[in-house]
């Protein structure tokens, strides 16, 4: 089957989740670039971590006592093998310690999708420290955010697979058209006629799509020694290491991913325990390898397996908890039958999948006839199933939202593209918040329709591993109903799990006044629908996002976050999650001049193309006039590389999501909630229980040891 370039381009803007992030001018030397420690890894010499910490104010938190580490970890060509890896491998990572308690903190790794998506998008969009703001005029700075992980847990961001954000091969010069987010080598000018701030000259990594992972399973190898690199030489931040040990026992650390990560998650931990396996075995060197065991997989608007998920699509794109009908019903019932139909959806998946089992069962990626398989079930899952939705005009990732949508901002992009931040974090590369070549990659595979990433969670819950879905419910891409239908097909496949099914739906009690969502929880395994939030939870619903992550890492209850027994816990309420809500008005677009193709209309593009316009601080406006300067409460709280800010926060920012709901309601910075009960009032989801949720703090100390792997 020919697939034309058209065709892969819109499956690489849609239902990968990408956007068309963009580049600066070449990353120069200053000052601020110094201090880079390199060192070989005592746990494998072939490993090279080189790392600095940056300076104070490039990343804004909390207490200014938090160490934060960035760098590479890199590995030599043939390092994955049997994998033909004839390439480098320099994967970055930014590391921030957690306000409290950092020594005996648990350890989260927070990894975005795509595939191709950085996971700068999670650090300054959605759990980060911090949140990037404009200061002045050409000046951007960050602010400290109240809600970021870094509340509960060490964090640390990983820019994967290989070229993804300033992860890298080799670097390369080369140009940057902003208009259709080509990249052209050489550098060179902008075609005549185009704005020359539209046509950018930057470093980049070079680009090869086969100098990088294809499939899930090769990033898991990619993943695996590098997560071997960061602990052996940052063994303070194990949380198997006491503080008395002699020697580094199991790793008990979080994963939590997004997106295309419900296919990550799954098969990095499966290859994690694999290893641990040949550990044991005596197969692996025990002297130069470490255990690594997840405590737990949190999987957030997670795509994990369309053979479940797929026949979801019509159905929430036409019955939804918000009244929109994004599909007619005839529409939705010609998807329906697309995805049973003679070699239709699910027939061409299974089709794929059998063809894996029998010509490419590691997943490697290397034997043809079985990625034009896999490759043309997900073009036609995309055609007849998942793509109807496109005339709609929403959003992919908040139904609530016509496109282009200006949520959540892409303010940050600006401020990575600055010399001063990419000197402080020590690269000599440009940022791109997605790369489509890698994206191809994973395409020309079939990757997206190979996995068998039920079984593996089910895997992991028979080994004691926490295993939390979490969805925001105006997400169309990877929406809730399919998500809540995974969980479902996880339980079928536990044993031990078939309870989950009677367990009942209980409200998530944020605070004293607020209901976040519900939740389904049957030990180990929950289900949670967030409401008002769509495919960034977070960056929509930053203090309930917070709240449960923090409660599954702990292993508390997910609706109040009091301890619990997971060897029998059930949560009780009703077996459906039903609460309906009025969506808001779709918000005016912002055009942002690094994400043209995402956030600015027709109309805006072609003022672009005419010179009309005033661009400041990375925004599109149609006069110069339309820019605010911020007040002046934003500078006496921001810093930036170098600089702390003038007035630290005695209490962190207010907060709220896009619509101005879930506002903050604690000046405590750490700690995090626990109820006794569902608040007789809420803003949203209201209980008719007379008796209000009693907020406990709880210290940070202590929680953390609930966190380990035992």
């Amino acid at each position: 089957m020919l697939v034309h370039t058209a065709l892969l381009r819109s499956i690489l803007l849609n239902i990968l989740f990408l956007s068309a992030g963009a580049a600066g001018q070449y990353p120069s030397s200053s000052p601020l670039a110094v201090e880079i420690t390199t060192v070989r890894s005592p746990v494998d010499e072939d490993i090279v971590i080189r790392f600095k910490s940056p300076p104070v104010g490039t990343c804004t938190t909390i207490f200014p006592t938090q160490k934060q580490y960035t760098g590479y970890i890199s590995l030599p060509p043939h390092k994955l093998a049997p994998v033909q890896q004839n390439y480098y491998v320099n994967t970055f990572f930014w590391f921030i310690e957690a306000r409290t308690n950092a020594s005996t903190a648990p350890l989260t790794v927070f990894i975005n999708g795509g595939p191709g998506s950085s996971s700068m998008v999670g650090l300054f969009q959605e759990t980060g420290p911090c949140a990037v703001v404009e200061i002045a005029e050409g000046k951007f700075g960050t602010q400290a955010r109240d809600w970021g992980w870094d509340r509960s847990s060490n964090v640390i961001f990983i820019d994967q697979p290989n070229q993804v954000g300033f992860s890298f091969d080799r670097r390369v010069n080369a140009s940057l058209n902003l208009l259709d987010t080509k990249r052209i080598l050489p550098a060179s000018s902008a075609p005549a006629g185009q704005p020359e701030y539209t046509y950018l000259n930057g470093t980049f990594s070079s680009n090869d799509g086969v100098s990088s992972a294809n499939t899930t399973e090769i990033a898991a190898r990619t993943m695996w020694h590098m997560l071997q690199g960061f602990l052996g030489t940052l063994p303070q931040y194990n949380p198997a290491i006491t503080s008395n040990s002699t020697h580094s026992g199991p790793v008990g650390i979080n994963l939590f991913t997004e997106s295309y990560g419900g296919k990550y998650g799954p098969v990095f931990a499966a290859y994690f325990e694999s290893q641990n396996a040949l550990r044991r075995a005596g197969k692996l060197p025990m002297n130069r390898t470490l255990d690594i065991r997840l405590a737990s997989l949190g999987i957030m608007q997670g795509c994990v397996d369309d053979l479940v998920q797929a026949k979801f699509y019509p159905i929430f794109a036409n019955n939804n908890t918000y009244g929109i009908k994004a599909l007619s019903l005839v529409d939705q019932q010609n998807a329906a039958s697309s995805y049973l139909s003679a070699n239709g959806c699910q027939q061409q998946i299974q089709s794929c999948r059998n063809a894996v089992s029998t010509r490419d069962p590691n997943n490697e990626g290397d034997v043809d006839l079985v990625n034009q398989i896999c490759k043309n079930a997900q073009i036609s899952c995309y055609q007849t199933v998942l793509g109807p939705y496109a005339k709609s005009g929403r959003s992919v990732y908040d139904i609530a939202q016509l496109v282009p949508s200006p949520f959540p901002p892409s303010t940050y992009l600006e401020y990575l593209n600055t010399a001063e931040f990419q000197s402080g974090i020590g690269v000599a590369l440009n940022y791109s918040e997605s790369n489509s070549a890698i994206n191809n990659a994973f395409v020309e595979t079939g990757d997206y329709e190979r996995g068998d990433q039920i079984s593996q969670l089910a895997y992991l819950l028979s080994l004691g591993v926490r295993v939390a879905l979490v969805y925001g419910d105006r997400d169309y891409i990877c929406n809730w109903l399919g998500g809540e239908a995974v969980s479902f097909s996880i339980a079928a496949q536990s044993p031990a799990y078939v309870p989950f099914y009677s367990a009942g739906y209980a409200d998530i009690v944020v605070n004293s006044s607020y209901v976040g969502g519900v939740v389904r929880q049957y030990g180990n395994l929950s289900f949670s629908r967030i409401y008002d939030a769509g495919h960034l939870i977070p960056a929509y619903q930053p203090e309930t996002a917070f709240t449960v992550f923090t409660r599954i890492i702990m292993g508390t209850g997910m609706s109040l976050g009091e301890p619990i027994d997971l060897s029998n816990y059930s949560s009780n309420g009703t077996a459906n999650a039903t609460y309906t809500s009025r969506a808001p008005d779709s918000a005016k677009p912002t055009c942002w001049i690094r994400n043209i193709n995402r956030t600015c209309t027709d109309e805006q593009k072609e003022m672009i193309m005419k010179g009309e316009g005033a661009v400041i601080n990375g925004v599109l406006y149609d006069k110069a006039s339309g820019w605010r300067a911020p007040g002046s409460s934003v500078s006496v709280q921001a810093g930036y590389p170098g600089t702390v800010p003038s007035a630290m926060m005695a209490t962190p920012i207010t907060s709220s999501d896009s619509t101005g709901a879930a506002k903050t309601t604690q000046e405590v910075p750490t700690g995090v909630y626990v109820a006794t009960s569902t608040p007789s009032t809420s803003q949203k989801g209201a209980s008719s229980k007379s008796i209000m949720a009693n907020l406990t703090l709880l210290v940070l100390g202590f929680t953390l040891v609930l966190s380990q792997t035992q």
